[in-house]
């Protein structure tokens, strides 16, 4: 197994959700390709002696060592392998390769932990089917209660309660999960970058020190069903144009507040080119590096939505999520040395690392540099020796948080 780079194990995920159109990927939590991506995990995980549990969200554990043997001592590394619609190769699935490499790397060393060495793999974390990001780490912290998981539904109307029964899992098992997150005594997650911080400080990888706060709304608006063809325009009521007016307003409110918005996701009903729409909804996502600019964008854009009708329900909500200082300082003095630690910085976009911080676990980032900046894309990417300098990085860390007595 210590033959092996990122790009053999990136190249076995690859037919997994592949869009042939676009060549992006479609790794949607609870379909087929989500169970190939969990029985790959399991396999890669098996081949090297791992044991491989599940926590009560379907969160996949991997363990070198009994992590119940000294319960809160283990040393996790680990990230996703779902997707956005249409999203990249390295979003998520990086961490894990990297995680199921760095082990390979310590044990092709002869390297023996003092402390259960752990890899993770999250569900549903972009929330693209279901709406709510991170949804596997927000179970299991109790962050996203159980019955509101359970009556998230899809574009096709299919509530997560029916998905998971449709996998043969059974709804009744999702919860809070304090057992597995007791066993964690530090965790570190390598992700691609998602913006050009790197590239701007000429460095491979680096730690991160932050999370923007952040959340996800969703706009619902009025209208009446008629025919686009006999119903003159002032006897219209076109649930769209409320839409169409939030999209234009988004940009406005994120522009005057220095923050960012974006509608990325819209349905119209009932849909048919000659009909005009009798009820619309988007969804809005919203950051920034001040939780108050933020909330300013969002009162400005409700106020403007309630004009047309609309209604507003808040799917999700992160405040500002801080790295443990210390670890993060020990992980860029580690990894550069100490005249010059390896670079340090937020980032805008939100992880599972970030939910398990906010639980009051200690938890560390590494990010990867993208050379394009672009992620959620088919165009992400990192190049092949700035994935292997991720890997050693990441080994690196693991042995030394794993020394520890």
């Amino acid at each position: 197994m210590s033959g092996r780079r990122v790009a053999d194990l990136l190249a076995d995920l690859e037919p997994v959700g592949r869009d042939g159109g676009t060549g992006g990927f479609r790794r949607y939590a609870w379909t087929r390709d989500d169970h190939e991506l969990g029985s790959w995990f399991e396999a890669e995980c098996a081949a090297r002696g791992l044991a491989v549990t599940e926590d009560r969200a379907g969160n996949q554990w991997a363990w070198w060592g009994d992590p119940d043997a000294t319960p809160g001592r283990a040393v996790v590394a680990g990230s996703h392998l779902d997707s956005v619609p249409d999203g990249g190769a390295f979003d998520g699935p990086l961490g894990v390769v990297s995680a199921l490499l760095a082990v390979d790397r310590l044990r092709s060393r002869g390297f023996v932990p003092a402390r259960p060495i752990g890899i993770a793999r999250f569900v549903d974390e972009e929330g693209a089917r279901f709406g709510v990001a991170c949804a596997g780490s927000r179970l299991i912290t109790g962050k996203l209660a159980a019955d509101r998981a359970l009556g998230l539904a899809d574009a096709d109307g299919i509530t997560l309660a029916e998905a998971l029964r449709s996998a043969g899992r059974r709804p009744d098992d999702l919860g809070p999960d304090p057992q597995a997150l007791a066993r964690i005594g530090t965790f570190v997650e390598l992700h691609v970058e998602q913006g050009k911080g790197l590239i701007d400080l000429d460095a491979p990888v680096g730690v991160g020190s932050d999370i923007w706060p952040h959340g996800r709304w969703r706009f619902d608006f009025p209208g009446v069903a008629d025919h686009a063809g006999t119903t003159a325009l002032a006897d219209r009521s076109d649930a769209l144009l409320g839409l169409a007016r939030l999209v234009l307003a988004a940009r406005t409110a994120a522009e005057r507040n220095g923050c960012l918005a974006t509608v990325g996701k819209t349905r119209v009903q009932p849909g048919g080119v000659n009909a005009i729409p009798s009820a619309a909804t988007a969804w809005l996502d919203a950051r920034g590096s001040a939780e108050e600019a933020v909330r300013a964008a969002l009162a400005d854009l409700t106020a403007s939505a309630a004009a047309d009708g609309g209604v507003i329900t808040e799917e999700s909500w992160t405040p500002v999520t801080r790295f443990d200082r210390d670890l993060a300082t020990r992980l860029a003095t580690l990894l550069g040395g100490v005249d010059q630690p390896a670079p340090v910085l937020g980032t805008g976009a939100g992880h599972d690392a970030g939910i398990l911080a906010r639980a009051g676990i200690p938890t560390a980032m590494i990010f990867v540099r993208n050379p394009t900046g672009v992620s959620h894309s088919p165009a992400e990417h990192a190049e092949p020796d700035d994935c292997e300098a991720g890997v050693d990085a990441l080994a690196a860390v693991l042995a030394d948080l794993a020394s520890d007595s």
